[in-house]
């Protein structure tokens, strides 16, 4: 729907890293505080009989909550990372005034529809890689993460064609108003060039969370955020007058910014994961051999996830829309603000999200539904707490939080009242997110789709259009996602119980 329930969307680095205990019998490889180090696989014939070495199931059967915070914390630091960054660059665009700021909330929903696709087909593969792996079967888990290339690359190609032809006309669709349609095609134009290497940044790191390696994604993302912010105010802004270099590409710059620090990230994952073997995983194009069976496992999982953040994404313009028939585009901004700052109110939540798909997914496929079970409470019930107190800090502190970004008096106090409001309800996330990203550890796809769908076009935007254009305060707006996410909190935990009985009696069958 907008910032807050995606962020299903943005990567991550350990705060502790563990080691790797001793792994079926024999030849063992050991984290210590330094890199990790993979062996090279050069053969079909090495990685058959490295298997057995170099999986991390032992360790995440013997600790499975140090293996979930092993992937978590990496996860919440990146993603804290990429929101400064975000939160940053609102800040620059800012000085451009709020009509900028619009330009570029008018991007959002495209953008997210391209994470979307791109994040969702990634959570596939991270699914079939671990639950591979949790079977012992490493030569499926190459297979799926070299279907997983093929995918990125058609993606990548398939979504730059489309925003270069028609990103235009989404955009007036989407309903930019005309005096702000050149300025937000400005910032899609050039986004889209660097369309290719987003998409692959996201497959290799989905492609690192199979295995439950975290720390290096994290890394790459890191640098690439640290870019972009150095190259923001370079590329928006004139900076002669301050006796410094600068373009003055206003929000153009803004999005060359983010391609040219995508591109890095892209050409640093190519030379560590091809010509440095950085992986437990092993990559062989040219002895890639399709198969229908990986493509239908990855997809599965894949498509139903897409879809469910293709209708957040649809959401975020329904709201976009609403909310400037009925409040002005003041009310957009605002909610755009307060979108930026809640993916700061989500990190807990994301990172013990992910890191559940894949502790998931390989006890799954290790078939210890009684792992599944114990790490599912763990994860949930730390990210309700975590989240619960976050809230309350946020709430008492949004005054202060809403200033920093605007000094406009109508967008700061709209702001606040999104904040305030939602406050209540983020808690309440901590419970459907995870819920939808276990459903996805678990191989099933459907779920997610079905929960998101009931929350954005059953519940939120038809209760936010309703309010809207009955003259209901803006705060109804507000009461309307806070309605939808509790909703979610309710039917998700049962989904996935039920989910699990199943899977019980399936094993108990067999």
């Amino acid at each position: 729907m907008k910032g807050r329930e995606e962020s299903e969307i943005k990567s991550e680095s350990k705060s502790q890293e563990i080691r790797d205990s001793v792994i079926n019998r024999s030849n063992i490889r050991v984290e210590t505080h330094h890199h990790h180090h993979y062996p090279s696989s050069k053969s079909e014939e090495t990685k058959d009989s490295e298997e057995p070495e170099e999986s991390r199931l032992k360790e995440f059967l013997e600790r499975p909550e140090r293996a979930l915070w092993s992937i978590a914390l990496p996860v919440m630091a990146g993603m804290a990372i990429q929101t400064m960054y975000s939160i940053v660059d609102m800040l620059f665009i800012g000085q451009l005034g709020g009509d900028s700021i619009t330009a570029v909330a008018f991007n959002m929903p495209l953008y997210f529809f391209v994470m979307g696709i791109t994040f969702g087909v990634g959570t596939g593969l991270t699914s079939s890689i671990s639950r591979a792996i949790g079977a012992e079967n490493k030569k499926r888990a190459d297979n799926a993460a070299n279907h997983g290339l093929i995918i990125g690359l058609f993606l990548g190609i398939s979504l730059t064609i489309f925003g270069l032809i028609l990103g235009k006309k989404v955009l007036s669709t989407l309903g930019a108003p005309d005096e702000m349609l050149d300025e937000s095609w400005d910032y899609l134009r050039v986004t889209c060039y660097g369309m290719t290497f987003i998409v692959f940044a996201i497959v290799f790191r989905s492609i690192l969370a199979g295995e439950g390696d975290m720390k290096f994604p994290v890394m790459v993302a890191v640098i690439g955020t640290v870019l972009n912010i150095i190259l923001d105010p370079i590329f928006i802004f004139d900076l002669d007058k301050y006796g410094g270099f600068g373009l003055g590409m206003g929000v153009e710059g803004a999005a060359l910014a983010s391609v040219v620090s995508q591109t890095i990230v892209f050409s640093i994952f190519v030379y560590m994961l091809f010509w440095k073997d950085h992986a437990y995983i092993s990559f062989d194009l040219k002895n890639f051999t399709f198969s229908p069976e990986i493509m239908k496992e990855i997809l599965w999982v894949g498509i139903p996830s897409s879809i469910s953040m293709i209708i957040m994404s649809f959401g975020q313009a329904v709201f976009n829309y609403i909310l400037v028939e009925g409040y002005e585009s003041d009310a957009v901004a605002a909610y755009t603000i307060s979108g930026r700052l809640d993916m700061l109110m989500f990190l807990p939540i994301m990172g013990i999200a992910t890191g559940l798909v894949t502790t998931v997914g390989m006890f799954t496929g290790a078939k210890r539904m009684d792992k599944v079970r114990s790490i599912i409470i763990y994860g949930i019930s730390r990210a309700f707490v975590i989240v619960a107190i976050a809230s309350f800090i946020v709430f008492i502190s949004a005054p202060y939080i809403m200033g920093l970004f605007t000094d406009d008096p109508v967008i700061e106090e709209i702001g606040i009242g999104a904040l305030k409001t939602l406050c209540f309800a983020y808690p309440f996330v901590g419970i459907a997110m995870p819920c939808g990203r276990i459903m996805q550890g678990l191989g099933r796809g459907v779920p997610v789709l079905v929960i998101t769908a009931l929350r954005v076009l059953l519940i939120s935007a038809p209760l936010a259009y309703y309010f809207a254009n009955n003259g209901y305060d803006i705060v109804w707006i507000w009461y309307s996602i806070a309605i939808s996410i509790g909703v979610s909190a309710i039917v998700g935990p049962i989904w996935v119980w039920k989910t699990i009985n199943s899977l019980e009696e399936a094993n108990s069958v067999n």
